[in-house]
């Protein structure tokens, strides 16, 4: 028998006694003034004492302080497990050179024509942590939005159906690969997320309120920071507009229909704001990074296999909790929220299949792994609840926590290997650094990111070119604003400058642009003023795989 109400506003008195003689069984206790929701709108308030509730009440979150910690260990492990990514490094770059423009009004290259996010959100708050903490500080500012999402996706599960259901969903979020990865990488993904979260924890609690148009209006804010934060959570926007409609349908479908449009009408209305001030360099943007990125060569199962590998626990679970609703003729409004939370889990790695490519995948799984959580938690606690309320549930319980070793130890593997799956740029930084830092020449780097990042004259960005665009002295590009994030550049521009001696130092490492780089390096030998000065191997920073992976080759022009 389950233990929910099935459409009840209000939960007979029997029905509270049982989950009150369950959660002492489980130890995860709930006040019986806030029972275990098949909704939002459906707690029972019974007569307790203030005090009572409270102590019941701090108890309750012994459980979740527990996952954050999990959540946090594995995390911090990860923050100098190597060097900055590009991403890192680009981002990182990037922030300060914007505080740079507001505070001395330095010029600044074209961001948001190339940037899959706005410069002016994310580049600016990670820079503020890095000069108080480094790529450290950076780092934990993203294990902050990631400890944030897992206490919104705790009490998103709790609001809709229990505290026990809320802690099998958190545990399985936090101890994710992607998730502990996020933690530890200072990119917009880790604030993005959260504010996703943010926006679906906003809507269930308005679904509890007569009168809620605040609370909505403040989630369609959250929503549409999310989509400016990051343009890719834009695919998970009608996940949250679903979820609006179905917390609010017991109140009617009119009243359903109002809420999900006050949402969306506030978050486009945003959205459409921010661009029309952005200008047309928004758009380009979010054409070339978003509506019209580039299709890779990964095959479509080898994308769906390296997702699956990652949440495919969680993934199942949700699914059985799916199954379970469905089969148990629960309320037709719980199955259909179970399979939308579950299907949101599919969006980015069917997405990514579709343009045959694995950049950023284990990211971008990670914001559906936060909504098909919550299925997840649901499925385990309905498992648990149909054990014998006693020695026999309280033994299921035990062993549903002990099974979180295994999603624990794979997710911290994982995780590792995300961080250290780059090669570290150490060894290149410390010798390109006198090259770099002497003159004011140009720079080719093909991988300039860190390098910017870790060195000063990173600041003067205008000496600075990759082998995707070509950036000239007054700080406009070979490829105009849309030029040089997302694909080689134009080998005829290169041979050009090339053949002028326009680079200082071209540094080369054959890996992302690999024909560009070969036709450079031609272009370098029939011009008899550059020569080699340094062939730097480069390794990945685990000692376990310590094997090279390349070397980037130095040039330096000598007329």
């Amino acid at each position: 028998m389950d233990h929910r109400s099935a459409g009840k506003d209000v939960l007979s008195s029997s029905q509270t006694g049982e989950t009150a003689a369950r959660g002492a069984a489980d130890g995860i206790t709930t006040p019986p003034s806030a029972d275990p929701l098949l909704l939002p709108g459906a707690r029972a308030r019974a007569g307790t004492s203030r005090n009572k509730w409270q102590e019941e009440a701090a108890s309750s979150w012994l459980p979740l302080l527990a996952v954050l910690i999990v959540q946090a260990a594995l995390s911090v492990r990860l923050l100098g497990a190597d060097t900055a990514f590009e991403d890192e490094g680009t981002y990182l770059w990037a922030g300060h050179l914007e505080w740079a423009h507001v505070l001395h009004g330095t010029p600044l290259p074209p961001f948001a024509a190339y940037f899959s996010g706005a410069p002016a959100i994310y580049p600016p708050l990670g820079a503020l942590a890095d000069s108080v903490g480094g790529l450290a500080g950076a780092r934990l500012l993203s294990l902050a939005f990631m400890l944030t999402s897992t206490v919104l996706l705790w009490d998103v599960s709790h609001r809709l159906f229990s505290r026990r259901a809320a802690f099998f969903a958190a545990a399985l979020f936090a101890v994710l690969g992607p998730t502990l990865h996020l933690g530890a990488f200072a990119t917009y993904d880790g604030m993005s997320l959260c504010l996703l979260a943010l926006a679906a924890w906003l809507v269930v609690a308005a679904g509890e309120r007569g009168e809620s148009t605040g609370r909505l209006a403040m989630a369609g804010v959250a929503l549409a920071l999310a989509n400016a934060t990051a343009y890719a959570t834009v695919l998970f926007d009608p996940v949250v507009i679903i979820l609006v409609a179905i917390a609010a349908w017991p109140n009617g479908r009119r009243v359903a229909m109002r809420r999900a449009a006050i949402v969306l009408a506030v978050t486009v209305l945003l959205l459409t704001a921010a661009l029309l001030v952005g200008g047309s360099s928004y758009l380009t943007g979010i054409r070339q990074t978003t509506l019209e990125r580039a299709p890779g060569s990964d095959p479509s199962l080898t994308v769906l296999f390296h997702a699956w590998s990652w949440t495919g626990v969680v993934i199942v679970l949700a699914l059985c909790g799916v199954f379970s609703s469905w089969a148990t003729h629960q309320d037709r409004r719980r199955t259909c929220l179970l399979a939308v939370l579950t299907a949101a889990a599919l969006l980015g790695p069917v997405e990514q299949a579709i343009l045959h490519t694995t950049d950023s995948l284990n990211k971008h799984v990670g914001l559906g792994a936060w909504f098909a959580a919550i299925a997840a938690g649901y499925a385990a606690d309905a498992f648990i609840a149909a054990a014998q309320p006693g020695r026999s549930q309280t033994l299921t319980t035990a062993g549903c926590v002990l099974a979180l070793i295994f999603p624990t130890f794979f997710g911290a593997v994982q995780s590792w290997d995300f961080a250290t799956s780059w090669p570290s740029s150490a060894t290149f930084i410390a010798i390109f650094r006198p090259f770099a830092d002497r003159g004011s020449g140009h720079l080719l780097v093909e991988d300039p990111g860190p390098a910017r990042y870790y060195l000063p004259s990173g600041a003067q960005w205008q000496r600075w070119s990759s082998t995707r665009n070509i950036v000239l002295p007054g700080g406009t590009s070979t490829g105009g604003p849309r030029g040089g994030v997302v694909s080689a550049g134009d080998p005829a521009a290169f041979a050009r400058y090339v053949s002028q001696g326009y680079f200082s130092y071209v540094a080369l490492n054959f890996a992302d642009t690999v024909g560009l780089d070969h036709q450079i390096r031609a272009d370098l030998a029939r011009n008899h003023h550059y020569h080699i000065i340094e062939v730097i191997p480069y390794n990945l920073p685990d000692p376990a795989r310590d094997t090279s992976t390349g070397t980037y080759v130095v040039w330096q022009y000598k007329p």
